[in-house]
């Protein structure tokens, strides 16, 4: 399938999609949206792909935000449906993946852009990067789901603070409080991004797709649940039986 507004290669079990929209700072417009939810779909069900990175194109933004223009007259019935279906299409779709997706965040992530970073599993960003949720200052609040992911991962107070002052913070703040992973220099983010995707699909992938259901219901009272409904269902599976034989017979296991 050819895309308009992203690019997507592999590399060994990795798959890096690349938002190439850098005459808009990689903004995220309706079609891109699309574009995302749509190659996510086909890698979801793709046994060759093991691991997943988004990050975007050029050397100045990850996700610069929202494509505005496309929504600057948009009345509230409108408004409601842009967030839903965004979150339906993208957002929650990237959060609800069966493999792992790592944002390698190289510049700006903004508005939507941070929302989509939030979204991924795990976050690693560039010396360069900027984050923030500036709506309040259009106005508005965060639409894709930042409002309830930013809690999650830097604290109620923390989030309160970001979300209500709109400033943006650099990586070494970010990774401070828990926004990103790891900070690094913008030639090794990708490079450093590939390097733990590749350590991620060398392990199970049913045990990593149980682990991501489970880590994603640990703030629900479902969650302590649902890692004992996985921890059994994976011992009737070929990748423990595999795991378990490699262990005790001192080789790395085949998955």
């Amino acid at each position: 399938m050819n895309y308009e507004n992203i690019a997507v290669s592999t590399e060994g079990n990795t798959t890096v999609i690349t938002i190439t929209r850098p005459q808009a700072l990689n903004a995220l417009n309706a079609a891109t949206i699309t574009e995302l939810g749509n190659i996510l779909d086909k890698l979801d069900g793709d046994a060759s792909c093991r691991a997943i990175i988004i990050t975007g194109s050029g050397e100045k933004s990850f996700v610069a935000g929202a494509d505005i223009k496309e929504f600057s007259d948009f009345g509230a019935v409108q408004a409601e449906e842009l967030a839903r279906n965004g979150q339906r299409t993208l957002f929650n779709k990237v959060e609800n993946m069966t493999k792992p997706v790592i944002a390698a965040v190289n510049g700006f992530a903004l508005g939507g852009g941070l929302e989509l970073a939030m979204a991924c599993h795990i976050r690693y960003a560039s010396e360069n990067a900027r984050l923030g949720l500036p709506e309040v200052t259009l106005g508005l609040i965060p639409g894709y789901g930042g409002t309830q992911r930013l809690p999650k991962l830097v604290g109620k107070g923390l989030a309160n603070e970001l979300i209500f002052s709109a400033k943006m913070i650099n990586a070494t703040r970010a990774k401070e409080i828990g926004l990103v992973n790891e900070v690094f220099t913008l030639e090794d983010l990708l490079p450093k991004s590939l390097e733990l995707a590749a350590t991620i699909a060398s392990n199970s992938p049913m045990a990593i797709a149980e682990a991501i259901n489970a880590v994603n219901l640990s703030d629900t009272d479902r969650g302590y649940e649902a890692e004992i409904k996985s921890f059994g269902l994976l011992f009737e599976k070929n990748d423990k039986k595999e795991g378990v034989t490699a262990f005790l017979e001192k080789r790395k296991p085949n998955f």
